[in-house]
């Protein structure tokens, strides 16, 4: 037996025993629309998976991880969506944060902050977009002054997911005046302090205190996942920016890079079985007889392959993120198509929604957050075609 099946292998037998009692009633429970669902309870769920060892299973040994394999790590995610086990509530702290902070984060950081990310003690929140600065991060206006041994922080945030329920958030802050790019000379000549994105810096902020605000943002499924985060005053230790001050750019976009990278394994698995019982309901309604539904589903079974491919292969981020945020978004107008009339009632009131018609409108969401497709075009021509870039006013 291979190690990939003898892990496999364990993580179902360990689900099997103990997805039971207390626990069994969170089976399918959360999820992108349904964050809500049970929280306190699933994060005991995941506490409980911490202690046996089931978190964090792609981190080094080291750090408290498994050191599991890329092809491991699909596996986990395989077995954990066939047991149908609740949805996870530490993944922006376990696959964003912890592998930025192994990956640049000091050793104080790393034993400060990794252990309760592992244990799931601090939940985190991930601190980007702005009003005017969603798809241009690098405008960002929130910003950080050093005060003796503190940063103090000012500014707004919007779209954080989770903030409500997060203890700390690693913010991308300006802590340096913003260059204004220059049109002379060319682009390729100007120094390093004529970059938009100098003088940016990764901070990491606890919740907890006061200067910091945190207002819920009701969404097109009526729950409230996305948050807007006000900073006035907020205070962190100066030992808590993750790299140099003012190379917070760097450290983001690493972070995004795991984001649309890795941490998206377990996404696949989701949507297999929400084509899978798209499939079901399309054969018994009868809309799988008609030639072009039917079409449009041999078609995401055959995206579905194809993100499958891009997951074991590692495809470079940008081209992962826009695949998948489309196929989603796609497959959530195609069960509306399946469900015809059917879809435009509510199930009940005062705005009850299923899970197909959750589907439809949080999934409109994916071609913005995390890297709006626009933003991931440009990324692919530039840094991966090697094409002109887009000119710059």
């Amino acid at each position: 037996m291979s190690s990939v099946e003898e892990f496999r292998t364990a993580i179902r037998d360990w689900l099997r025993s103990q997805l039971t009692g207390e626990f069994a009633a969170l089976k399918g429970l959360g999820g992108p629309g349904r964050e809500h669902e049970a929280f306190a309870e699933r994060l005991a769920w995941e506490r409980h998976m911490a202690a046996h060892g089931w978190t964090c299973v792609g981190w080094p040994k080291e750090y408290g991880g498994r050191g599991a394999s890329i092809e491991e790590q699909l596996a986990f995610h395989e077995e954990y969506a066939l047991a149908d086990a609740p949805a996870r509530v530490n993944h922006i702290g376990e696959q964003l944060l912890g592998p930025a902070l192994i990956d640049h984060g000091t050793e104080e950081q790393k034993a400060r902050f990794l252990p309760p990310i592992r244990a799931v003690e601090e939940l985190w929140c991930q601190g980007y977009s702005e009003p005017d600065a969603g798809s241009d991060l690098a405008a960002v206006r929130t910003r950080a002054v050093r005060d003796g041994d503190e940063w103090v922080v000012h500014g707004q945030k919007i779209w954080t997911s989770l903030a409500h329920e997060s203890q700390w958030c690693f913010v991308l802050a300006r802590t340096e005046p913003r260059a204004e790019p220059r049109t002379e000379p060319r682009a390729e000549s100007r120094t390093p302090g004529s970059r938009p994105h100098a003088g940016l810096s990764y901070l990491l902020v606890p919740l907890d205190q006061p200067g910091v605000d945190i207002r819920p943002i009701v969404q097109l499924t009526g729950t409230s996942e996305f948050n807007e985060v006000f900073f006035d005053g907020a205070r962190t230790a100066a030992t808590h920016v993750v790299g140099a001050p003012g190379d917070g750019w760097r450290i983001a976009m690493a972070t995004l890079g795991y984001e649309r990278g890795v941490s998206t394994l377990g996404q696949q698995v989701g949507f297999r079985r929400e084509l899978e019982a798209l499939i079901v309901l399309a054969r018994a309604n009868g809309a799988a007889a008609d030639p072009l539904i039917r079409d449009r589903l041999v078609r995401a079974w055959t995206g579905l392959r194809t993100l499958r491919a891009h997951a074991r292969t590692g495809t470079e981020p940008s081209l992962a993120k826009l695949s998948w945020s489309h196929w989603h978004r796609d497959l959530g107008e195609l069960a509306m198509d399946v469900r015809g009339a059917a879809a435009t009632l509510a199930a009940g009131e005062p705005y009850e929604l299923d899970a197909w018609q959750r589907l439809f409108l949080f999934s409109r969401a994916d071609t913005i957050y995390a890297g709006s497709s626009e933003i991931q075009r440009n990324i692919i021509a530039e840094r991966v075609l090697g094409l002109p870039k887009e000119p710059r006013a």
